[in-house]
């Protein structure tokens, strides 16, 4: 039986005659369905959940209807919607929360990370009914979840300013108080008491705020990945789907067999091998989980493929997942498309690309010519048909 999966994906919104992140989610959701398209901690972020799907080619064509129809709803109010990690054009000052207690505590108890909350991520779900084994599962996948943030990172600029890293995204958001690698726990009554313990202490105000790397769901059955940058092109939410479906369905099958564990309860260098990812993406080293050492991205992305190549072909997946990770390596991480676009163009031109590659578009479109880019100085250093998936990749979107 096939592992059904599904994702979360979040937007900014940025007024397309500038560029700029702006705090109008409410009225790119005026009229949208609130069971697929909700609010975020801040007015600039909007968010969409598909529906259940066992297979990669369901899961596109759900990802690209669902960002068509965000597309439209902006389009009419002269704004556009970003899958990123974060905008290249962004102030903190001009950025409103969004309405409710919730939200307003979140506000006056963090200050300033809560403030700087401008990030976007992808979130995955992947079925695993057992409470027991997700938590499990949890800790055996968890040495390869920096591959997958690598394949993601599309945050290189904050504020206008090239940060250094490929995905900015993630320093932002390892400071919150339960950020990062969750650990191992034994079953799923240890974990919910180390979570009743965290809400008991103060630090959160419930459940929800556990932000940890992999976390079984408090909702449904599922295990939820919530490392990853927002992605521009959908196909590359697909793959880190596939292969967070194969990683967890071999996790699985290595329980049942009594394998030894994968992470040996060491984490350390799990926050290490994050950073290392978050700061190089796709175009420099990663960390290898077999042997903790740095080897170039390629590589450890090839040995990611060849441990899951038994859960890729019991789905259908191989050759899609494979056809898409050569793709990725080929072309280079979204942070890399956005700087050579930002090396040559600017910043404007950089966002024009992240909302083309959002809609699904080959290349941006003519810009407004009220357009005001001045509004923010950058730095000067700026000067197949019947296979949905796999279609798009040929086609080059």
């Amino acid at each position: 039986m096939t592992v059904r999966i599904g994702v979360e994906e979040e937007f900014h919104v940025v007024e397309v005659g500038t560029g700029l992140l702006v705090p109008r989610a409410a009225a790119v959701l005026e009229g949208l369905p609130e069971q697929t398209f909700t609010t975020e901690l801040q007015q600039s972020t909007v968010e969409s959940n598909s529906g259940v799907h066992s297979s990669l080619d369901g899961l596109y064509s759900d990802v690209i209807v669902t960002r068509g129809r965000l597309d439209t709803a902006a389009s009419a109010h002269g704004l556009a919607v970003v899958a990123a990690g974060t905008v290249p054009l962004a102030r903190t000052a001009d950025i409103r929360p969004t309405a409710g207690d919730r939200y307003r505590h979140m506000v006056d108890e963090y200050r300033m990370i809560a403030d700087e909350q401008l990030i976007c991520g992808t979130h995955v779900h992947v079925d695993v009914p057992d409470r027991d084994l997700a938590v499990r599962v949890m800790c055996e996948v968890s040495p390869w979840l920096h591959v997958l943030l690598a394949l993601s990172a599309s945050s290189p600029f904050w504020e206008g300013a090239d940060t250094g890293y490929a995905s900015w995204r993630t320093m932002l958001w390892q400071r919150w108080p339960t950020a990062g690698p969750p650990g191992c726990f034994a079953d799923a009554a240890e974990y919910d008491a180390a979570v009743r313990c965290l809400v008991d202490s103060g630090v959160i105000s419930d459940a929800g705020m556990i932000y940890y790397d992999i976390r079984p769901s408090a909702h449904q059955p599922t295990l939820e990945l919530r490392i990853c940058d927002a992605c521009p092109r959908a196909e590359t939410v697909v793959l880190i789907a596939g292969l967070f479906r194969a990683l967890v369905t071999e996790a699985r099958e290595r329980i049942a067999a009594g394998g030894v564990p994968a992470c040996a309860g060491r984490h350390e260098w799990l926050r290490a091998a994050a950073w290392r990812a978050a700061r190089s993406g796709l175009e420099g080293n990663l960390i290898d989980p077999g042997t903790r050492h740095e080897a170039p991205a390629a590589e450890v992305v090839q040995s990611l493929l060849r441990r899951v190549a038994p859960a890729l072909e019991a789905a259908g997946d191989r050759h899609t997942v494979r056809d898409l990770a050569e793709r990725a390596l080929a072309t280079g991480s979204a942070a890399h498309r956005m700087r050579r676009t930002a090396a040559g163009e600017g910043l404007l031109a950089c966002t024009d690309m992240t909302i083309a590659e959002t809609r699904g578009d080959d290349h941006p479109r003519p810009r407004p010519v009220t357009a005001d880019p001045g509004r923010i100085t950058p730095p000067e250093r700026f000067a197949a048909p019947t296979h949905p998936v796999r279609a798009a990749w040929a086609a080059g979107l």
